[in-house]
């Protein structure tokens, strides 16, 4: 039998928010690794207008309100998936690191700029 689809039964706004934690936890000069394999993240971006960009990407405003929502960071802090220093920052632990949101294609876009 396959895995399931979102084990954790995550909602849409936290599903959002693991994918662009993960995102971030990419790229080296955002992201601080620990021997756990745990991301440290410190920068975490404030969108304004109606997009921002993480590295090359492209992400709708729209789709990043849940990095100013701190029921979004406790609920993903409760299973086990980041650990919150909200608003400023967060660690994205491995289990989160790996876990498939699905979303990365939706929400994430290439740039044009």
């Amino acid at each position: 039998m396959p895995p399931k689809k979102n084990p954790l039964n995550l909602n849409p706004l936290q599903l959002k928010t693991l994918t662009l934690f993960q995102e971030l936890a990419r790229y080296p000069e955002l992201a601080t690794r620990n021997e756990a394999g745990d991301a440290f993240l410190s920068q975490i971006p404030h969108p304004h207008g109606n997009h921002f960009h993480i590295g090359r990407k492209t992400v709708s405003s729209s789709d990043a309100t849940g990095l100013s929502n701190q029921a979004a960071w406790v609920a993903l802090e409760r299973k086990g998936l980041i650990r919150s220093g909200f608003p400023d920052s967060v660690v994205v632990t491995k289990d989160g690191l790996d876990y498939d949101t699905g979303l990365a294609d939706q929400i994430l876009h290439g740039s044009d700029h």
